[in-house]
């Protein structure tokens, strides 16, 4: 039997969460060990579907560019779900990732991955701020280690030259903040490769884009035998016109001109009106 399915961006990281819950290593530590959670949107679709609570969300990509979050919130943006409990790292991201074990998991975010299976994040605060400067030491710790990320994150060409071609200091103005980029490793998890772990089936995209909602839309074939499809295509249509994935406070992108940000003072407007002056 073979399907034809189209999922909007957003119904994707529904369909990665449900994905990656069914991974082997993320049961196991679900059920004995631990799970790490560096927010994001489509991370929040995981933590809703493993513990069932969103995360907050703070950098994002919107229209207007590059932006962050218009209010703070005391909800959760960095997590770790415990023996199928969630609790909040945010104040302690050095001794949670110190205390991971080698059969823990950790689930992160890409802003950007490519066909060779690299991927990578936007930076738009000087480190990364407290859950960038972690980044590193976590992929150092562990090695199961699940990059959550939609085919709407594919970029051209290779992200090891790319990345040497971002910079945030280095940009002279910019649609929101800067961002620079710094590379994540890990096992790269797409909507492609989460349909075939909801069921023995395969799945080819076919098409990507579209409109009225459906911009950065994938359209997949997906075959198997009659009873494996018709369970996988009942777990897409629970997905269908599902919304973004946060703390419904964090989700209002800061509106503030880029001089008066409290939240981005060295904004790369301010940097250029200097450099004018």
């Amino acid at each position: 039997m073979r399907i034809q399915v189209t999922l909007t961006v957003n119904e994707s990281k529904r369909i990665i969460a449900k994905g990656i819950a069914r991974l082997p290593s993320v049961q196991r530590a679900l059920k004995s060990g631990k799970i790490f959670l560096k927010g994001g949107t489509t991370v929040s679709a995981v933590s809703e579907e493993l513990a069932g609570k969103p995360l907050r969300i703070s950098g994002r990509v919107t229209p207007q560019g590059t932006k962050t979050s218009q209010l703070s919130s005391r909800e959760f943006h960095c997590a770790l779900i415990e023996r199928g409990k969630l609790l909040s790292v945010d104040e302690l991201l050095e001794q949670t990732i110190e205390k991971l074990e080698a059969e823990d998991v950790a689930i992160i975010g890409a802003n950007a991955i490519d066909a060779f299976g690299n991927a990578a994040l936007m930076y738009g605060a000087p480190m990364g701020a407290e859950p960038g400067k972690i980044i590193s030491g976590l992929m150092a710790e562990i090695s199961d280690i699940i990059v959550a990320a939609g085919l709407e994150k594919l970029v051209p060409g290779s992200l090891i030259d790319i990345i040497q071609q971002s910079g945030r200091k280095s940009i002279d103005v910019s649609m929101g903040m800067a961002v620079g980029l710094t590379p994540v490793v890990g096992r790269i998890i797409s909507e492609k490769d989460a349909i075939p772990l909801l069921g023995d089936v395969t799945c080819t995209v076919i098409g990507k884009g579209g409109i009225f909602g459906a911009e950065g839309a994938t359209t997949m074939v997906v075959e198997g035998e009659s009873e494996d499809v018709e369970k996988v295509f009942q777990i897409i249509s629970s997905v269908k016109d599902t919304g973004v994935s946060g703390v419904p406070e964090s989700l209002p992108e800061c509106a503030a001109p880029h001089e008066k940000c409290k939240f981005h003072r060295a904004c790369i407007y301010k940097k250029a009106k200097n450099r004018a002056e």
